[in-house]
């Protein structure tokens, strides 16, 4: 071959090489600047996922690593597309929230990117380190932990009554509760928990011919109830947290069942689904008096299993001295609650005038199957109405407390009104029956109207001599 046919030949080649980089070049720019799960989808995933959707918890899937989530790309697109992954149901315009899992639009645009590029690896070098996990503890190590005394054999049928079993904690003195976590024994059977802690009995009362005690020097004068509740909400007897039914209507108890004691004591926490751990703010904690026996109120669902048993446990993390301001757990509720069948928008209403000033820290808004969404608001003394909170999107398998990021000083005589809508009607498709009637009850086949609330109280202000508060 000639060098003048060389010649030609090399202008020729050269010519198409530029063409065929010029025709790819944008594919090649949008390849090199598409982001890669290394650099750009790990670290996202490891803040806002990876918590649930790791090895051995609740997520479906692990996302910790290139390999567990490639598989997942296309579905991992449409749910945070929707908005439906990570959970989260608060409208953004009313409140900001500590515990919020929200992907911010940069985040969902990466992610979407990502996938819609081939869903890239990367460079491996570019890889943040995983995050580090207590195995078998979101909170990380527990500093105690109290597990139910038996493995309970949850019937493989049938309607299971709340069972109640009590946890002696064997403190000597009193701690304070800085972070707790509810581990069901087995989320398969388990609907949720709730968790009180019983302080020691009081003294028992003189024997006879003992001298009486000492009366007080000056009797202190009670102080004002901490909330007013509206008329009309009260809890149908024989459901829990109503009156009890007469004894002959009392359904008779079975070799199963680990009735209530007598006495459960203040609520401290508990356990929904999507609601495993609470975590209070520094300078905020829980208090768990010396002595105390932890009550464990458990709803379990049969699922057809035989041989099922569960055993839950509580790990809770102690704060190092006592807080600034002591939290307490309380509710608002409407146990009048009355669903026709098949009405699609039933709103139910629960309002609360406050006897003290409070600071609210965080509310979780709960019902079964039926609800849809919640509104909440305070009317202040002064007249001027806030939305406090806004679900727009409740979710009955994804149950929040939201917790507030500025907490939420309330003066004496605020009101608080609770309200939540319902679907009743065929058009819900987790509506167990859309042809009855539903009132309060406790089976998720039943319906409530709850939300469980954490406060403190404000210093009430002392007065000087002249009148002056301070």
């Amino acid at each position: 071959m000639s060098l003048k046919t060389l010649g030609v030949l090399a202008a020729v080649w050269s010519v198409g090489l530029a063409v065929a980089l010029q025709g790819a070049g944008p594919q090649a720019a949008a390849a090199a600047s598409a982001p890669t799960f290394s650099k750009d989808v790990a670290p996202i995933f490891y803040k806002h996922c990876t918590s649930c959707h790791r090895p051995g918890e609740i997520a479906p899937m692990s996302l910790l690593t290139y390999k567990d989530a490639r598989p997942w790309v296309k579905s991992i697109a449409a749910q945070v597309s929707k908005g439906t992954m990570p959970p989260w149901h608060a409208d953004p315009a009313h409140g900001d929230f500590l515990n919020e899992r929200r992907l911010t639009e940069l985040e969902k645009q990466t992610i979407v990117k990502w996938v819609s590029a081939g869903a890239p690896e990367g460079n491996a070098g570019e890889l943040p380190p995983a995050p580090a996990y207590t195995p078998g503890w979101f909170m990380g190590e527990p500093d105690a932990v109290f597990a139910m005394q038996e493995d309970y054999p949850v019937p493989a049928e049938g309607t299971i009554a709340y069972q109640y079993f009590e946890v002696p904690t064997d403190l000597t003195e009193d701690k304070w509760i800085q972070a707790m976590e509810v581990r069901a024994g087995n989320p398969a059977v388990v609907h949720h928990v709730i968790v009180y802690a019983r302080p020691p009995a009081p003294p028992a009362p003189a024997q006879p011919g003992a001298a009486p005690p000492a009366p007080p020097a000056t009797a202190a004068p009670r102080p004002a109830p901490t909330f007013v509740f509206a008329e009309g909400m009260e809890i149908p007897a024989g459901q829990t947290g109503g009156p009890k039914l007469p004894p002959e209507k009392q359904p008779p108890l079975g070799p199963n069942d680990r009735p209530a004691p007598r006495r459960l004591g203040s609520s401290i926490g508990g356990f929904a689904p999507g609601q495993f751990v609470r975590e209070y703010q520094p300078g905020t904690a829980l208090r768990l008096p010396a002595g105390s026996t932890l009550v464990f109120q458990m709803h379990y669902t049969a699922n057809g299993k035989e041989a099922t048993t569960d055993r839950t446990r509580v790990g809770v993390q102690f704060a190092s001295q006592k807080p600034g301001h002591e939290v307490r757990v309380s509710s608002l509720v409407n146990g009048s609650l009355h669903i026709p069948a098949g009405a699609s928008e039933h709103r139910v209403d629960a309002e609360m005038t406050l006897g003290r000033d409070v600071t609210i820290w965080s509310l979780l808004p709960h019902t079964h199957m039926r609800g849809i969404r919640w509104h909440y608001e305070a009317t202040y003394p002064d007249g001027r109405t806030e939305t406090i909170l806004s679900v727009p999107n409740y979710d009955f398998n994804w149950q929040t407390d939201y917790v507030f990021k500025t907490p939420l000083k309330l003066p004496k005589g605020t009101k608080v009104h609770a309200t939540a809508w319902y679907n009743n009607s065929a058009s819900n498709k987790s509506n167990p029956d859309p042809t009855k009637d539903v009132w309060w009850g406790d089976q998720t086949w039943e319906e409530m109207m709850f939300t469980g609330l954490t406060y403190s109280l404000d210093a009430v202000p002392t007065t000087t001599a002249g009148g002056q508060q301070k």
